[in-house]
C-alpha cells in the first residue's frame, strides 16, 4: 500500500498538522483538506503539485501570500518569489527528521491511521525537542 505525508510545518521546520492521502491521489486532494487548518500566517511555500487556481484564491481569501512555482503544463506562468522559495528545503529536512524514525522510513505500518499515528508521535517529538 502506497501512502502520502502532506504536512504544514512552521517557520523552524516543525511539523503543525499532518495528513495521509492514498499513494495514487492527487496532491490537490490533500491541499484541499489542509486548507481549512492554515494557521495565522503570511506566506505559503509549496511545491509545484499544489498549483491550482482554486488553492491560490482559497489562500488569497484567507489573506495568505503563495510562493508556489506554476507546473510545466500551466499556460499562463505564475510569479512567485525564488528567493523565498529556496527556504522549502526547511520542510525537506522536517521529512528526513521524521525519517530518523525507523517504523517511519521503513513504513513497517500497513494501515494508514497506524502509520500517521506513528508520523504524528515521531512529530510531537521533534517539536519539542
Amino acid at each position: 500500500m502506497h501512502t502520502k505525508l502532506h504536512a504544514v510545518y512552521d517557520s523552524q521546520g516543525r511539523p503543525l498538522n499532518l495528513l495521509v492521502t492514498a499513494g495514487q491521489v492527487s496532491d490537490y486532494i490533500g491541499a484541499r483538506a489542509l486548507l481549512s487548518s492554515l494557521p495565522n500566517i503570511d506566506w505559503l511555500i509549496g511545491d509545484g503539485g499544489y498549483d491550482a487556481d482554486w488553492f491560490r484564491e482559497g489562500l488569497k481569501d484567507n489573506r495568505i501570500r503563495a510562493c508556489i512555482p506554476g507546473r510545466k503544463q500551466r499556460k499562463t506562468t505564475v510569479k512567485y518569489d525564488k528567493r523565498r522559495y529556496k527556504r522549502r528545503n526547511r520542510i525537506e529536512i522536517m521529512f528526513g527528521r521524521l525519517k530518523d524514525w525507523r517504523r517511519v522510513a521503513t513504513r513497517y505500518d500497513r494501515c494508514p491511521k497506524v502509520f500517521l499515528s506513528a508520523n504524528a508521535l515521531a512529530a510531537t517529538v521533534m517539536f519539542w525537542l
